[in-house]
C-alpha cells in the first residue's frame, strides 16, 4: 500500500514508520520540519502543516490510506486546542483528496472502566499521570467521540492500554472494544512495536471499519 504517515517522528509514530518499511509499504510522512526523518528506502517525506486542511489534502493526494499519530507535543501550553485542531484539519483534508481510509491513533483515556465512566474521568488517572497529559487525553476523548459522527470516511481509531512503553516486537497481542483490558487483575500494557504491528494488521486485514479499538499484549 501507499500510506500517507503523521507523526512519524513521535513515540507511537517512528514504530509505524519502522513497522510500514520493514512490510514493504510505500510511506509517505507528512512533517512540518523533514529534515528531522532520515532518507530510507521506500519513504518520501512531504512537507505540511496539519493545522492546515489544505495542505494535508495537498499532501495525502493519491495514497491508499492515511494514519494519525499527531500529537501537537506533551509540553505544549494549547495542546487539547491544538490537537483538535489539528485532527479537525486531518480528517477534512483527507476527505478533500478523496482518501477514504484513516485510521486514528488515540489514547486509552476515552477507554471505560465502567458503564459510562471513561478512565480519563477518574480521579485515579488524573492523580496518576502528569498534569500536563490530561488535557491530551481529553482532546483524544473528544476526537474519538467527533470521529463517531463521521459517514464520509472509513475511519478506525485506535487506543492502546493504559500501559504503553517501549519494547520490542513479539507480533501477540489481542484487540477488545471499548473497555480497558486487564491482565491478572491490573491494567494491560504494550510495547509501541506491537501497538504498530497492530494498527499494520488493521489497515492490510480492515476489521474496525468505523469503529474503535484497544490492542493489548
Amino acid at each position: 500500500m501507499n500510506v500517507a504517515l503523521i507523526g512519524a517522528t513521535g513515540f507511537v509514530g517512528s514504530a509505524l514508520l519502522n513497522e510500514l518499511l520493514s512490510r514493504g509499504h510505500t510511506v509517505r510522512a507528512l512533517a512540518r520540519t523533514p529534515a528531522k526523518l532520515e532518507a530510507r528506502p521506500g519513504l518520501e517525506v512531504v512537507q505540511a502543516d496539519v493545522l492546515d486542511s489544505a495542505q494535508v489534502a495537498r499532501a495525502v493526494a493519491g495514497v491508499d490510506a492515511v494514519v494519525s499519530a499527531y500529537n501537537p507535543g506533551w509540553t505544549e501550553p494549547k495542546l487539547y486546542e491544538l490537537f483538535m485542531a489539528g485532527s479537525k484539519a486531518i480528517a477534512d483534508g483527507v476527505k478533500q483528496a478523496g482518501v477514504k481510509r484513516l485510521l486514528v491513533v488515540g489514547g486509552a483515556g476515552s477507554l471505560y472502566v465502567a458503564p459510562g465512566v471513561q478512565l480519563v474521568d477518574t480521579p485515579e488517572f488524573a492523580g496518576q499521570v502528569p498534569a500536563n497529559v490530561v488535557p491530551g487525553a481529553r482532546a483524544a476523548r473528544d476526537e474519538l467521540a467527533r470521529m463517531q459522527d463521521e459517514t464520509a470516511l472509513d475511519w478506525t481509531f485506535v487506543s492502546p492500554p493504559p500501559l504503553l512503553a517501549p519494547g520490542e516486537r513479539t507480533g501477540h497481542y489481542r484487540t477488545g472494544g471499548d473497555e480497558v483490558p486487564m491482565k491478572a487483575g491490573i491494567p494491560a500494557g504494550i510495547s509501541s512495536a506491537d501497538l504498530a504491528a497492530a494498527i499494520v494488521d488493521e489497515l492490510e486485514q480492515p476489521k474496525h471499519i468505523r469503529r474503535r479499538f484497544v490492542a493489548w499484549s
